[in-house]
């Protein structure tokens, strides 16, 4: 058979992938937050995430340096927030006051939490790969939180309560529903 599809250039055409919020900290450093979508789960045991980070970026060197950071997943409403911090530079300006937020201790890093989104998860650098034009930093899961409100009755997360968002084609989308499954 042949291929009816229309061949495209290779790129980053993953998609949907989740946007999130990363903070982190270094030493006498300010806390920043930088607006990342180069994220993803690559190992269940012990649980890892991947981001993908600019060297040019000043979080880079917080996250180098500092050893941690935390994924915070926002909801929706807080896409404005997202875009804002992807969009400025931490060495410039605080985006924790710019937007609001309250950053709060963490259990097991120093990276601090975002309180106003739904999920956030602390990691430990494990490893940091040069790769071009991003270096991956693999950090491992230490700890978890979520707020009440976005789990279910037997304490799972649950997407739609959450308004998680994703980035795909320039644009942030948000998440409504699961599709069934029937098989």
């Amino acid at each position: 058979m042949t291929n009816p599809k229309t061949k495209l250039n290779p790129g980053t055409l993953l998609s949907p992938v989740p946007a999130v919020l990363v903070s982190c900290r270094s030493g006498a450093h300010k806390p920043n937050i930088i607006s990342l979508a180069w994220v993803g789960t690559v190992c269940s045991e012990p649980p890892v995430i991947a981001i993908g980070v600019r060297p040019s970026r000043h979080s880079y060197e917080l996250i180098k340096n500092g050893g941690d950071f935390v994924v915070n997943l926002p909801a929706a409403a807080q896409a404005p927030a997202v875009d804002f911090c992807g969009t400025r530079s931490g060495r410039e300006i605080d985006k924790f006051a710019a937007m609001g937020f309250d950053a709060v201790d963490a259990d097991h890093v120093a990276s601090p939490l975002i309180a106003q989104c739904p999920v956030n998860l602390e990691c430990k650098v494990l490893q940091t790969i040069p790769l071009g034009s991003h270096d991956v930093f693999l950090g491992e899961v230490v700890a978890a939180h979520a707020d009440p409100a976005v789990l279910t009755e037997n304490g799972v997360i649950d997407p739609a309560k959450a308004g998680f968002i994703a980035y795909a084609g320039g644009r942030y989308w948000s998440l409504h529903r699961p599709v069934e499954r029937k098989f």
